[in-house]
C-alpha cells in the first residue's frame, strides 16, 4: 500500500487540502486570516484563498513523517530567509499562533493528538490512527491517478 512516503509531496497536500475543505467541519480558517501574514520573513499575506486548508494539510504531512514534533520545530520549519535591506539575510521562524490553531483544529477533527513521554510530559504531536489512514489513503489515490498518466510507474508498486 503506497504511503505518503511515496507520492509527490505537492500533490498529496493539494488533494489533502481538498478533502480537509469539502469533508472536515472543524477545519476552517479563524476570521483573522485573510490579514495575518505567515511570518516575520513574509511581506504581505498569502495571496491563495485556501492557503489555511494547504497549511493543515502540509501540517499532516510533516507529522506522518517527523512526529512527533512540537510548535517550536514547526515554527523553524514553516520559517524563511528575512530580507533586511543592505544588512545579510537571516532565518527567522514562521508565527506560531497560526500552527497552533491549525494543530488544534485538526485535533478537534480527530486526526492529531498530543504525545507524552513516560513522565507524562507532552514532547510534540502526533497522527492518531484515523490521521494516519487517511493520509495513506490520499496517498493511495494520487499513487493510483499517477500510473494511469505514467503506466510505467506500475513496476515500482
Amino acid at each position: 500500500m503506497p504511503t505518503p512516503y511515496d507520492v509527490p509531496a505537492d500533490m498529496l497536500i493539494r488533494r489533502l487540502a481538498k478533502y480537509l475543505r469539502e469533508e472536515v467541519d472543524e477545519v476552517r480558517p479563524p476570521e483573522w486570516a485573510i490579514f495575518v501574514k505567515t511570518g516575520p520573513h513574509a511581506q504581505r499575506p498569502p495571496q491563495d484563498p485556501n492557503w489555511w486548508y494547504v497549511r493543515c494539510a502540509s501540517l499532516l504531512r510533516k507529522l506522518y513523517m517527523h512526529g512527533p514534533i512540537g510548535v517550536e520545530r514547526l515554527r523553524s520549519m514553516y520559517g524563511g530567509r528575512k530580507d533586511r535591506g543592505h544588512r545579510p539575510e537571516h532565518h527567522v521562524k514562521a508565527g506560531g499562533s497560526i500552527i497552533r490553531k491549525a494543530l488544534q483544529q485538526l485535533e478537534a477533527a480527530g486526526l492529531v493528538m498530543k504525545a507524552v513521554d513516560e513522565k507524562g510530559h507532552v514532547i510534540g504531536r502526533v497522527l492518531t490512527p484515523k490521521g494516519r489512514s487517511l493520509l495513506d489513503r490520499i496517498a493511495t489515490e494520487v499513487k493510483r491517478e499517477l500510473e494511469e498518466v505514467m503506466p510505467e510507474l506500475k513496476k515500482y508498486g
